[in-house]
C-alpha cells in the first residue's frame, strides 16, 4: 500500500495541464496566469509627486533661499509644466501629478506658509533632491517580468495588469468538474428520509470546498448501486469532465461497484489504498484524454480529508499554479496514534508567542462526524511510525478551503 508522498508522486506523474485561453481582465481573478505579465512601459512613467505641496530646487533651499515665488499649479492628470529660470521660482503640485521640469523635490504644505503667489518654507527639512518624488522607472523598467507565469491572480496582480494596459490574461482554462456520490442509502436534502437513509451531504461539502478553492464549474451527480445505472451515467461524466470526483464505492464490499465499472470504461487505474487515515481506500486512476479520476471513501471525514490532501493539489498542479511551500505547525498538545499510518489528525490554529503556527488537536469521534470539523482550520499530517507525538512536534499543515 502506498504511503501519502508516494500517492503524490503517482498523482504528479499522471498530470497534464491544462488548456490555456485568453481571459478579460474584469474576469481573471482567482485564475492562473499562464504568460508572464510584463511592464509595457516604465512603472511609473515619469516622475511622480507623492504628496501635495510645491515643486522646486533642491540647490536653491541649500544655498538658503526660503522664499519662492508661485508660477502655477500642476495637477495629476496635466502635461507637466516647466519651472521658471529664477532659482526662487516654485510650482504649486498635486499627489500623483507629473514632476515639472526643472524642478527635483517637493515640500509639502504643511512645511510653508503662503501669502498671495509668495511661499516661505518654515519646516525644518531636509528637503534633498528626490524628495517627495517617485522616480519614472523605479518600480519597473519597459519589458520587465513584473508578474510570472503560475502566480494564481489576486487583487494585487489585478491591478498591476491593468496598470500594464493588459485587458486581457492568457489563463488556465477552468476545468469541468463532476462530484458524484454512490450509494443506496441517500436521499436528497429536501425529500422525505427514512430511519435507514441518510441525506445526502458529501457532494455539497466538495462542491463548496472547490468552488472556495478556485474552481467554479462543479456539478453534482448521484448513483444508485445498480450497476447498469452506475455504467450509463459514467460514460457520459468521463466523457464530458477535466476531474471526476466520486464519493463512496470504492471499498471492498459487496455493493462497491465503482472500481469494476471504472475498469470496464477503460479508465486506467494508478493505486487503490493509501496506508492513511483517514481515507485508507482512495483510489485514483485517468482516462484516455487525461481526466483525473479520484474515487474517495464515503465517510464524510475521509472524503473531505482527501480532497484537500490529493484532488486540491493535483488540480493546482494541473492548473499551472506554482503553489506556495506546504506551511509547517507545531502540535499544543500531546497526541496519542497507535496504527502504522499516517494520521490525518483536525486541528485548530493559532498563533503562538513567536509568531509560530500552533495547531490544537481536534479529533473526530470517527471519519463519519463530520460534524466534528467545525471550527477546525485544517489537519496537520503527522508520519507513520510513531505511537506518540509530544506537544512541539512540527507537521505540515492542510489548510481547509474556505
Amino acid at each position: 500500500m502506498l504511503t501519502p508522498s508516494e500517492a503524490d508522486n503517482v498523482i504528479a506523474e499522471r498530470v497534464v495541464a491544462m488548456h490555456r485561453q485568453d481571459c478579460p481582465l474584469a474576469q481573471a481573478h482567482g485564475r492562473v496566469l499562464r504568460v508572464d505579465l510584463k511592464a509595457d512601459r516604465d512603472q511609473p512613467p515619469y516622475d511622480r509627486v507623492t504628496l501635495d505641496g510645491y515643486a522646486l530646487r533642491s540647490a536653491a533651499l541649500a544655498a538658503g533661499e526660503r522664499r519662492f515665488q508661485v508660477g502655477g499649479v500642476q495637477a495629476a492628470g496635466m502635461r507637466p509644466f516647466k519651472l521658471g529660470a529664477a532659482a526662487t521660482a516654485c510650482l504649486e503640485v498635486m499627489t500623483g501629478a507629473a514632476l515639472p521640469e526643472g524642478a527635483d523635490c517637493v515640500v509639502p504644505y504643511e512645511d510653508v506658509q503662503r501669502a498671495g503667489d509668495t511661499v516661505t518654507v518654515t519646516g525644518a527639512g531636509p528637503y534633498p533632491e528626490g524628495h517627495a518624488i517617485h522616480r519614472r522607472g523605479s518600480d519597473h523598467r519597459a519589458e520587465e517580468i513584473v508578474v510570472r507565469a503560475g502566480t494564481r491572480l489576486t487583487g494585487r496582480e489585478i491591478a498591476v495588469a491593468a496598470a500594464c494596459g493588459h485587458a486581457t490574461l492568457t489563463v488556465t482554462q477552468l476545468p469541468k468538474i463532476a462530484v458524484v456520490s454512490t450509494g443506496d442509502e441517500l436521499v436528497e436534502v429536501d425529500m422525505p428520509v427514512a430511519a435507514h437513509q441518510v441525506r445526502r451531504s458529501n457532494d455539497y461539502a466538495l462542491r463548496a470546498a472547490l468552488i472556495a478553492a478556485g474552481y467554479p464549474e462543479v456539478s453534482r451527480f448521484h448513483l444508485r448501486d445498480v450497476p447498469h445505472e452506475i455504467e450509463h451515467l459514467l460514460w457520459h461524466i468521463l466523457a464530458e469532465y477535466d476531474a471526476v470526483v466520486l464519493v463512496g464505492g470504492v471499498s471492498k464490499g459487496k455493493f462497491d461497484f465503482v472500481p469494476q465499472e471504472l475498469a470496464r470504461q477503460g479508465v486506467t487505474r494508478h493505486f487503490h489504498g493509501v496506508a492513511q487515515r483517514p481515507g485508507k481506500p482512495m483510489w485514483f486512476g485517468t482516462t484516455v484524454r487525461h481526466a483525473l479520476v479520484f474515487a474517495l471513501p464515503g465517510n464524510p471525514v475521509s472524503c473531505y480529508t482527501c480532497l484537500h490532501r490529493y484532488v486540491l493539489p493535483a488540480l493546482a498542479r494541473a492548473s499551472g499554479w506554482n503553489q506556495p511551500a506546504r506551511p509547517q505547525a507545531v502540535l499544543s498538545e500531546r497526541v496519542t496514534f497507535t496504527a502504522n499510518l499516517t494520521y490525518f489528525l483536525p486541528v485548530v490554529t493559532s498563533s503562538g508567542p513567536q509568531a509560530e503556527l500552533r495547531a490544537k488537536p481536534c479529533p473526530t469521534n470517527t471519519s463519519g462526524d463530520f460534524s466534528g470539523l467545525l471550527g477546525t482550520t485544517g489537519f496537520v499530517e503527522l508520519p507513520a511510525g510513531s505511537t506518540t507525538f509530544p506537544a512541539g512536534t512540527v507537521a505540515p499543515f492542510w489548510a481547509w478551503s474556505c
